[in-house]
């Protein structure tokens, strides 16, 4: 069994455990990878801003692609490489898009330093409480659009997801971490995917020395680049059905059991 050269993980549902903390085992596991020589990369739908913790816990510190491939991160530098946003106008006319196909949806940008939200927006995640704003509406601020986020309190994402796909008809990428009624909108061609292939291209990393791990929908097409990639046992069930190899789940150290088949001695 020839050794990735590169390890492509999400974090939240599967590097993570359920209390958002990276356990004693998957840290000595990402440790035995990179002193084999392998590179580690976070592949997330958080902004850089919340992956210092987690960069430290694990001695991570190259490069992360954050914010559904907007953003890549150098973690050492603590600086972004590269931030492909959406353009303004094209972010507004999907709002109103998405709005019309799906009555009742709140809007929150993602900037790329805090986020914005509107009133009645009601999904928020712990770690951005010091960094959001309501705001009475996200297009008040001439602000740069890393995602745009779409919420719903009547309906969930696998639902909307199809409804918003055909209002959008291609303007702008869409996606879901299946948390509730959440859409994520990034701009045209912008993927977790699409980020790590550029970055393995630029490494000359083929994807078969590639090994990937995801739980949710934004993690399918990274799992399909990937020579090698493994669903969570949490998974989504779109993830679980698309994805031929599974590992244990997130409470279980899914990813560590993976890379001890690689990396132990």
């Amino acid at each position: 069994m020839s050794l990735p050269r590169l390890i492509a993980t999400d974090l939240d549902g599967t590097l993570l455990d359920p209390a958002g903390a990276v356990t004693p085992r998957t840290r000595r596991a990402l440790e035995a990878a990179r002193t084999a020589g392998a590179e580690v990369v976070f592949v997330t739908a958080r902004p850089p801003r919340s992956i210092a913790r987690i960069a430290a816990e694990t001695g991570v510190d190259g490069t992360a692609i954050c914010s559904n491939g907007a953003i890549v991160y150098d973690v050492a530098a603590g600086r972004a490489l590269t931030t492909r946003t959406l353009d303004p106008a094209e972010a507004r006319a999907v709002t109103r898009s998405l709005a019309e196909a799906l009555p009742g949806l709140t809007f929150a940008i993602e900037t790329g330093t805090g986020v914005l939200f509107e009133p009645g927006y009601g999904k928020h995640v712990p770690h951005d409480a010091a960094y959001r704003r309501e705001v009475a509406s996200v297009w008040a601020d001439p602000a740069p659009v890393v995602k745009l986020l779409a919420w719903s309190p009547a309906h969930h994402a696998d639902e909307m997801f199809t409804a918003a796909t055909a209002a959008v008809d291609g303007r702008a990428e869409l996606t879901y971490s299946g948390s509730g009624g959440l859409l994520e909108i990034s701009a045209a061609g912008v993927t977790k995917a699409g980020a790590l292939a550029e970055l393995c291209r630029e490494r000359g990393i083929d994807p078969a020395d590639v090994v990937a791990f995801g739980d949710m929908p934004n993690d399918l097409a990274v799992l399909a680049y990937a020579g090698t990639g493994y669903a969570m046992a949490n998974s989504h069930h779109t993830v679980l059905a698309a994805v031929e190899r599974h590992t244990l789940s997130n409470a279980e150290d899914g990813v560590a059991v993976v890379l001890e088949r690689y990396f132990s001695p």
